[in-house]
């Protein structure tokens, strides 16, 4: 959707076309800013560097093949299985043989990844990997450790401007071209709406988490990027599959806070109500099958009533401050002592596997729009994403795009510009309107952990109605991205990877491909669902 606002807002301090624009201020944009310098970059964030992207909250770390035994191929025969037949092979071989590389780039950056004595990176074993091969910091503070690394260098990066509080609304395009953004200040609270033309955008706007009322993500991550990509006319690829991560603490907060999956990687199991260790009767690998099916087994015990608990008294007890303290500190706040006390776990909304569609460089369908991070679907992922492999996805292709970029545009331009920025009073902030709350409602009860027709056909409806009444372009991004993943679920007629209908609950051989959909292709099947004519 182009945006040609014709009312000119007074001019700002910068009077040329920006090089690069990169959206979001998370791993993977920041990565890529400092790949590109010394090109001038500028990174609109909606919050704080560091604060509103869901890189932060990463606790596992990264998956990378460098431990003794370990390979490549053992990592790729991983990503492969985890990924339920539709992992693009040359993208995930791709990615995991750039892994150790990138794992080298962060700790020149400054991590401080976790070493033996010896010096040598300390590795842990996660749910579906075969080998003990995610680099951590201090058990599970790899995401904010990372963060911490990379805006300390972007901060002293001079051809890197932050524009802070910063929220993309719209793309400006002409034609397939991508040639600027549109964003507001001030968190998105501004009636201003600045434009920032560019001679490459580069989209690292992070996930949909927050479309869902139990999520492990910031309120930041409500499918903007991915919405807006699709608005202006971009491929998006695997809507329908959402990972639900099994082990959000169970205490009523928004986001949830995460018991990472490492706990359940050193011997901690789950129990119901009744003290029956129930994933033992669900699948042969119990606590550490992959994600989706232990997800959907927590989901149904707690909708049968009996909840899900997971109990780290044995295998780590004592030693849970000192080797987990992130989780530590969430149980300490609700009063719970996991040395002692059965930890309250639910299946939460944490990560998306689909998103832009783009190739091995990080281009999108669109020219002049490269994406990176959460807000893509590379293909890397497949149907579910194997633990531990969305962080060294976010380095490995912000890289490739900052390579890319450089070598289709070796020098760095700034050329006069019309300011098209403009007022616009549909204004919506981080806390949930009324409109918010009954969508995440919605997608959680008709477009959740377990799905069918009906309800993916009455979730279609409820955004018809929403998309009606709303003024918001933000929230018409968000509703976008819903629209794809509903319509995407409906038409996939099987259950694979993070998609599970209980009225299709087999994978299907003639459904064991990817989904490529357009906005007006999702608005032709909500049609067709709900017996409306297309907008």
């Amino acid at each position: 959707m182009s945006s040609n606002q014709p009312d000119l807002f007074p001019p700002q301090s910068w009077t040329g076309i920006d090089d690069v624009v990169i959206v979001g201020g998370g791993l993977a944009g920041l990565f890529c800013a400092l790949k590109l310098a010394p090109r001038p970059v500028t990174v609109l964030a909606a919050a704080p560097i560091g604060k509103g992207a869901s890189s932060a909250w990463a606790q596992a770390g990264i998956a990378a093949a460098v431990s003794e035994g370990d390979t490549i191929e053992k990592h790729l025969a991983d990503t492969l299985a985890a990924g339920a037949g539709i992992v693009d092979e040359k993208i995930a071989r791709l990615m995991v043989s750039e892994a150790a590389a990138r794992v080298h780039d962060l700790l020149e950056f400054g991590v401080p990844f976790d070493r033996d004595l010896e010096g040598r990176l300390q590795t842990s074993r996660e749910a579906a990997h075969s080998e003990h091969r995610v680099v951590r910091v201090k058990g599970d503070m790899a995401g904010r450790a990372i963060m911490e690394a990379l805006v300390a260098a972007v901060r002293k990066t001079p051809s890197i401007r932050l524009m802070e509080g910063y929220v993309a609304e719209e793309l400006v395009t002409a034609g397939r071209f991508v040639s600027g953004i549109i964003a507001r200040p001030d968190g998105g609270k501004s009636p201003r709406r600045i434009q920032f033309p560019a001679r490459a955008v580069v989209m690292a706007a992070g996930g949909i988490g927050h479309l869902y009322e139990i999520t492990t993500n910031p309120a930041e991550a409500r499918g903007g990027g991915c919405g807006m990509a699709a608005r202006a006319g971009a491929v998006i690829a695997d809507p329908e599959f959402v990972q639900f991560h099994p082990t959000a603490i169970n205490v009523g907060k928004d986001p949830a806070p995460l018991a990472t999956e490492a706990l359940r990687g050193e011997g901690c199991t789950l129990l119901n109500s009744a003290g029956e260790r129930f994933m033992l009767k669900v699948d042969p690998a119990a606590e550490l099958a992959p994600r989706d099916i232990v997800a959907r087994g927590i989901f149904r015990e707690v909708m049968a009533g009996r909840g899900a608990f997971l109990d780290c008294r044995t295998a780590v007890g004592s030693h849970f401050a000192d080797e987990f303290p992130t989780v530590f500190g969430y149980c300490q706040e609700a009063g719970i002592d996991p040395a002692k006390d059965l930890i309250p776990v639910v299946p939460a909304a944490h990560y998306h596997m689909g998103g832009i569609l783009t190739d091995a460089d990080g281009r999108s369908s669109l020219d002049g729009l490269w994406a990176c991070g959460e807000v893509t679907s590379t293909g890397a992922h497949g149907a579910n994403r194997l633990a531990s492999n969305s962080l060294l996805e976010a380095v490995v292709f912000s890289g490739r795009i900052a390579n890319d970029i450089s070598g289709l545009m070796p020098n760095p331009k700034t050329n006069p510009w019309i300011d098209r920025s403009g007022e616009r009073e549909e204004v919506e902030g981080t806390v949930d309107t009324a409109a918010m709350t009954r969508l995440r409602h919605v997608m959680s009860t008709k477009v959740g952990v377990i799905r069918n027709g009906k309800g993916m056909r009455e979730a279609l409806a409820e955004i018809d109605l929403l998309e009606s009444r709303n003024r918001s372009p933000r929230f018409a991004n968000t509703l976008a991205t819903a629209r794809l993943v509903a319509a995407a679920g409906l038409k996939r007629e099987e259950s694979r990877g993070g998609h599970f209908r209980d009225d299709f609950p087999n994978e299907r051989e003639e459904w064991k491909h990817r989904t490529f959909m357009t906005l007006d292709e999702a608005r032709e099947i909500s049609a067709e669902a709900t017996g409306r004519e297309v907008a």
